[in-house]
Parts: structure tokens; sequence; C-alpha cells
């Protein structure tokens, strides 16, 4: 197996929102994107499958020691070999690389965030990165696109903590900050014990009013002249957005018990009509 066929199967098998944005780039960009995706995943699934955090810190540590011979010209791993060739084209920085590593050990040092100030650093991190990574590959002219690219990885970072609610609390995790719990009335426990009220109906509407609002602002800050060389990034907000827009409808409270998510053929049609048409929150 290829390198790029393998970035290629852990993008398909994820059943991600993004993967499907993937299909519409020029082949060389294609192979790029997806090998950071690939990249992603893989330092992601360091923190979600690994129990012990000393065996997950250690693993952590081994990408990060891969991003250095990354780019010191030595990969080894099928992810880092994929993505040597795109490292120059598209200028991707090292540092970038090690912030998203960075993100993920939060997840090893800290189960709660006190402020939301606290979580937007920590989705800076994750996603604001990989936002300003894939900006870099799909193209722009303007360096106010990087803005736009992290602050649309805030968007749909606070999608994924609504969405992920039940989820992550069965991993005795919870994203929201303590702050807005205590504005609404809501206590970890009722979280962890998967407890729906009115409380926690008004506590994700005003997650989702924040994360609506994200999405909002980042259209604002991308400059017109790269609308069209990011549209593979608005495609990702077309269909985060609609899941959003979904748990809006379908009950916020239903997170607690599932998680909500689009049909891959919607995905695609989404996809499709931003590509076509464009995109406008």
């Amino acid at each position: 197996m290829t390198p790029d066929q393998y970035c290629e199967d852990k993008a398909a098998a994820s059943g991600s929102s993004f993967y499907y944005s993937f299909r519409f780039l020029p082949a060389d960009r294609r192979r790029a994107i997806t090998a950071l995706y690939a990249f992603c995943r893989e330092v992601d699934d360091v923190v979600d499958d690994v129990v012990d955090p000393m065996v997950a810190q250690a693993k952590l540590g081994w990408w990060r020691q891969e991003v250095a011979h990354l780019f010191g010209g030595k990969p080894e791993h099928p992810v880092t070999r994929a993505l040597a060739p795109h490292l120059l084209v598209y200028g991707l920085p090292q540092t970038e690389f090690e912030a998203i590593i960075d993100g993920m050990e939060m997840d090893l040092e800290f189960a709660r965030y006190d402020r939301f100030d606290d979580l937007r650093e920590y989705c800076h991190r994750v996603a604001g990165v990989v936002g300003r990574l894939a900006a870099r590959i799909f193209g722009f002219q303007d360096a106010a696109t990087l803005r736009y690219a992290d602050e649309l990885g805030l968007a749909f970072q606070l999608t994924n903590i609504i969405r992920d609610v039940g989820e992550d609390a069965r991993r005795g995790r919870i994203y929201l900050p303590i702050e807005d719990l205590q504005r609404f009335g809501v206590t970890a426990a009722d979280i962890l014990a998967y407890r729906d009220s009115d409380e926690f109906t008004r506590l994700m509407a005003f997650q989702i009013e924040r994360a609506l609002y994200h999405y909002a602002h980042a259209w604002d800050l991308l400059p017109p002249r790269d609308r069209k060389t990011q549209r593979p990034g608005l495609m990702m907000a077309a269909i985060y957005r609609a899941t959003l827009l979904e748990i809006g409808r379908d009950g916020p409270g239903r997170v607690l018990s599932q998680r909500l998510s689009l049909t891959p053929v919607f995905k695609l049609w989404l996809a499709w009509k931003t590509w076509t048409f464009g995109y406008r929150p």
C-alpha cells in the first residue's frame, strides 16, 4: 500500500464531512489535504483510543519526533511520507503541525475549561491551526484568509463539542465552559449523568448561537478574492453548519444520548451545491 492510499483509506473510513469536500479538488491538492486529514486523525486517535494517559503521552511524543523527522527529510510513517512532497509546495510550517500535537496534549491535561477564552485556545490548536494548514493547501492571495481559516476552525470545533456532549461525557470530558454551565444552572454531574432539563436545553441553545456567530464571522473575514480557492473549506462549513442547525431542530437535549450525523447523500449534495452555487451563512 502506498502512503497516499493509506491516507485515502484513513479518510474514507472516518466518514467525516471533510472527506466530501476533498472530492472536488485537483489531484495534487486532494492528496495533500487527505494526508493532512490523516495526520490529524492519527494524533486524535491517540487521545481517544489509548486508555493510559502515560502511554498516550508517549505516543504523542513519538508523533512530535516524527514531525521533526518529516521536516528533516526523513519521515517514517505512511502519513508523514505522504505529507513530505507537499511541505514546500504549499508552505506548510512545522510549528503548525506541532501546535496540533500541543492541542491533543491538552486533552490529556484538562477535562474541564473554566472560561470560553480557555476553550478557545484549545480550539485554535486542534482546529484553527488545521484550518490554516488547509487554507494554504487550497490556495490564497490575501494573508487575511488565514484569520478566516482560524475562525472557521473554531466554528467547526464548537460544532463538534455540541454534537459530542454525550459521547465526551462517557469519556469523562466536558468541553462546555464552566462559566456557561453556571450561568444556565447546569452542573457537571447533570451532564455526566446525561440528565436533560430545560436548563440544559437553554445552555445548548446558547452554544449553538455562539457557534453560528463564528460561522458568520469567518465568512466576514474571508477576502472576496479568495472565496473561489477556499471553496473546499466553505463546503465543509455548509455541512457542519447544517449539522448544527439540525441539532437545534432535533432538540439540543438529544446530544446527551445520541450523536447526530447527516446522511452521506445529504453531505454530498451540500458539498456539490456549495461548489456550484457558492456559500453564505
